[in-house]
């Protein structure tokens, strides 16, 4: 498998950028305000801002969400993502106003079709996304937390799938809490609807790190400028192959994964860890998926 095979997603945001239209100067009006968007020192803050409707996933909010992911998105001066949520709840999830029968099928079909685009982008993007999580993390909104490649929360944060109480199945939730806690956690979420604590989600493996509410920013931006700190086409290949061996046999794990080391051993900034680790020295990354000529 050449390099090209673990930037697939470059495909995906040239189509995007021709069906939405995205630049820095052409963000939707009607509810670019939904996400709030900045970056600073290949750090992107995105904050999902409606508190008022606990930063519900309407389809303007998934739609605002994947636009502020996929801007300058191929730009070397974005190296870590953080997605975070304004006011006491993470996101509750769905807003159950746009799933009601007066919106019909194809409105719903549109819903659910954009959700799994942005859960399915956070873990196709070449760079890592960390959720920061302080309070109520429910159904897509636990959904989103499980998609994220890391998950910062607070002790007081909670996480629930409660689809099943008001007659709507968390099936798309599903697909991302079964891959994030043992099976037997995630059918008790799905069947029960009952909330599980920040420790139950750490111990269960949905959440990297639980700390106290005034230290939430200060951990979550220690990771990521950790991140910010390494390679940034090496972190894009380990990220791609580390999603897709997980969902392949131990065998065909191992193959892909050989494939992925010599791969990395090809890129220039591969080599340049090495020559960096054996003289003693700091590496100074290109960030190019440049690689070398022999």
């Amino acid at each position: 498998m050449n390099l090209s095979g673990f930037y697939r997603v470059s495909n995906l945001l040239n189509c995007n950028r021709r069906l939405w239209s995205i630049s820095r100067r052409n963000v939707k009006s009607d509810f670019s305000s939904l996400t709030l968007r900045h970056q600073q020192k290949g750090i992107r803050r995105i904050i999902l801002n409606n508190p008022k409707k606990r930063n519900a996933l309407s389809l303007p909010m998934l739609e605002s969400l994947r636009e502020n992911i996929l801007i300058d998105l191929d730009t070397e001066d974005l190296r870590v993502i953080i997605i975070s949520g304004q006011g006491p709840v993470f996101s509750s999830g769905h807003d159950l106003k746009e799933l009601t029968s007066t919106q019909g099928p194809d409105y719903h079909s549109k819903v659910f079709q954009t959700c799994s685009e942005v859960m399915t982008l956070i873990q196709d993007i070449p760079v890592p996304v960390i959720a920061m999580v302080n309070g109520v993390a429910t159904a897509a909104g636990c959904q989103l937390v499980a998609s994220c490649d890391i998950a910062i929360a607070t002790d007081k944060s909670t996480f629930a799938t409660p689809g099943v109480n008001v007659g709507l199945f968390c099936s798309t939730p599903g697909v991302a809490l079964g891959r994030a806690v043992p099976r037997k956690v995630a059918m008790e979420m799905l069947f029960t609807g009952r909330p599980i604590s920040a420790q139950d989600a750490l111990l269960h493996g949905l959440v990297s790190k639980v700390v106290r509410e005034e230290q939430l920013e200060e951990e979550t931006l220690a990771v990521a400028r950790r991140v910010c700190e390494s390679s940034r086409p090496v972190v894009a290949l380990g990220k791609a192959m580390f999603h897709r061996q997980m969902s392949q046999s131990r065998d065909a794990a191992y193959a892909s994964a050989c494939g992925a080391m010599l791969e990395n051993l090809e890129l220039r900034d591969g080599q340049e860890g090495i020559r960096a680790f054996l003289e003693k020295r700091r590496p100074v990354w290109s960030n190019s998926p440049e690689k070398i000529h022999t």
